[in-house]
């Protein structure tokens, strides 16, 4: 029919379109990179719903009525709109208005009780940073001049290996670049290394293979716990990294150079992120007892305004946490911020759910009734400090390496505190004691021939009664080997000999006759035993040969020969 244009759905945003204004949509629906493309034309596909219900989003040549209205429960994203536009409503445990974010602290729900704050969603991931600005810690790889963060805020995204310890903000980062991708157009998929099977990776590179051929659309792939994956799962990545279909963000907290294929390696660059610090750590802290509205003590005049209560339920009461106890938080949760953040929830639901109140006296001299939350809180809700360790990874190997040194260097103090740390940690206490029974020979060895000794009574001890009483057992075998002299005479006498067999060229050498035993009447009659001087028999010393002819003189206690 003349005059009717066939319509065309937008594969994006699921508009229909007239044809003839479906090439310019997309291009604006792809890019879309500032507020006024995004009022022009929807968000990417992820919630197409969400597009349909926003005044000012009129596709060309759509009429208004032809679009479906969103259900008003989408509002709930629509973070643009003002309180009190149409639909506004939260969820339970969400307080009477969406989240705003402060300055200098995390997003706050205005009008909801701090119990209501800590429903449903943790700590940790409710104060998760949307942006490098509000990302603390790790100066050393993100810090304003940095390389890493020029590519990030330029948007030009390697491939990446985030390796660091449980908590110091792998996660963290690649939600800030999932932000700044979608933003500028990209797609972002995340995986877990737990969950996902090798069907999963394929289709999201099928997808990514398609985005990228029909609409020049790039696309992010975050694996979770990519150590989790196995070689044949790894090498799944190789080829589409290779040539650019996707971008890989892998996070592990294992090494890996050990747990990560070498190829796929050598494709992305591995960045290295550490514990955070305890100022880092405060800070983190600070930020999230400023976002549920609990205040500090020992700060200034902030409690000016406690007793007043206006815009709270006449029932609930203030909520206040010792700065010491912020502090003490900041160090037991060992550089891990999602242990800090946990514990911090975990303490503040425990006194809130006890329903027990402080009189709280100030120097402005106002007294109030309130929930108070003290070190002691604090520590019960992370019931000991947080040991890293992990008997299969890499901290193994890293604290036996610490102890074996520490000995070594007659330390005393250090080798009982890379002991501990290892034993507190769950490490198998015969494992440490079989490390113990080696260094007797191999550090100390003829220079106190009783630390062998030693070393063979303690791995008995520790395999009669066990951890935890076994402990005190080691610690006075690790003390004796710091204290004792040390020699490698032994140990480097055998490396000698051991580099010499490797060294020789040609047919090892025969035993030398003499040398030789003689159990039978034909080995006697082949000169086998003939001249051997039995020494016991001899009062003098016997000169006699006992290495083979080539190697007449040879003194393997002498230095390594070059």
């Amino acid at each position: 029919m003349e005059g009717a244009e066939v319509q065309v759905r937008c594969p994006v945003c699921l508009r229909e379109l007239p044809g003839a204004l479906i090439n310019s949509h997309l291009d604006r629906c792809l890019q879309a990179a500032d507020g006024e493309a995004q009022r022009s034309c929807s968000p990417p596909s992820k919630r197409p719903r969400l597009a349909s219900a926003q005044p000012g989003g009129e596709a060309e040549g759509q009429p208004v009525e032809a679009r479906p209205e969103a259900a008003p429960v989408f509002s709930l994203f629509n973070k643009g709109q003002s309180p009190g536009a149409p639909g506004r409503r939260s969820g339970a445990g969400r307080g009477d208005a969406a989240e705003q974010p402060e300055e200098g602290g995390g997003p706050t729900l205005r009008g909801a009780s701090v119990a209501q704050r800590l429903e449903g969603q943790p700590l940790a991931d409710r104060l998760r940073p949307d942006t490098l600005r509000d990302y603390v810690g790790q100066e050393r790889v993100l810090g304003a001049h940095t390389l890493l963060r020029s590519l990030l805020e330029s948007h030009e995204i390697p491939s990446l290996i985030l390796w660091g310890p449980p908590g110091c903000g792998k996660t963290t980062l690649a939600h800030i670049i999932a932000n700044s991708s979608k933003k500028k157009g990209m797609r972002f998929v995340t995986l877990s290394a737990t969950s996902a099977k090798t069907n999963d990776v394929r289709d999201v590179i099928s997808q990514a293979q398609n985005e990228k051929r029909l609409f020049k659309r790039k696309t992010i792939l975050f694996i979770d716990e990519i150590h989790r994956f196995n070689k044949s799962q790894q090498d799944t990545f190789l080829p589409h990294v290779e040539c650019g279909t996707v971008t890989l963000i892998g996070a592990t907290t294992e090494n890996p150079s050990f747990q990560v294929n070498a190829a796929l390696l050598s494709r992305c660059r591995v960045i290295v992120l550490e514990k955070l610090s305890v100022e880092a750590m405060e800070a983190i802290l600070l930020r999230a007892v400023k976002s549920l509205g609990v205040q500090v003590l020992g700060q200034g005049n902030q409690h000016s305004s406690s007793a007043t209560g206006s815009s709270k339920e006449s029932s609930e009461l203030p909520v206040y946490i010792e700065e010491k106890a912020l502090s003490t938080l900041a160090y037991l949760c060992d550089g891990d911020a999602r242990t800090g953040l946990n514990g911090l929830q975990l303490a503040v639901q425990a006194r809130l759910a006890a329903g027990k109140t402080t009189l709280l006296s100030f120097t402005e001299g106002c007294s109030v009734n309130g929930v108070l939350i003290t070190e002691e809180h604090v520590k019960e809700g992370l019931q000991r400090s947080h040991i890293l360790y992990d008997r299969a990874g890499e901290e193994h190997y890293n604290c036996i390496s610490a102890l074996h040194k520490s000995m070594r260097g007659s330390d005393e103090n250090a080798s009982l505190y890379w002991l501990a740390r290892m034993l507190e940690g769950g490490e198998d206490p015969l494992y440490v004691a079989r490390r113990l029974v080696r260094f007797a020979s191999e550090d100390i060895g003829l220079a106190d021939p009783l630390a062998l000794t030693q070393a063979v009574a303690a791995y008995q001890g520790c395999h009669f009664i066990g951890m935890p009483e076994c402990e005190v057992i080691l610690a006075q075998c690790v003390v004796y080997f710091a204290r004792a002299p040390k020699s490698i005479e032994v140990y480097r006498a055998y490396g000698n000999v051991k580099e010499c067999l490797r060294m020789h060229t040609g047919p090892l050498p025969p035993v030398p006759l003499h040398l030789r035993n003689a159990p039978t009447r034909l080995m006697k009659d082949l000169g086998y035993g003939k001249g051997y001087k039995y020494n016991p028999m001899y009062k003098e010393p016997v000169e006699q040969d006992y290495l083979p002819e080539e190697l007449k003189g040879t003194d393997f206690f002498k230095e390594r020969r070059t």
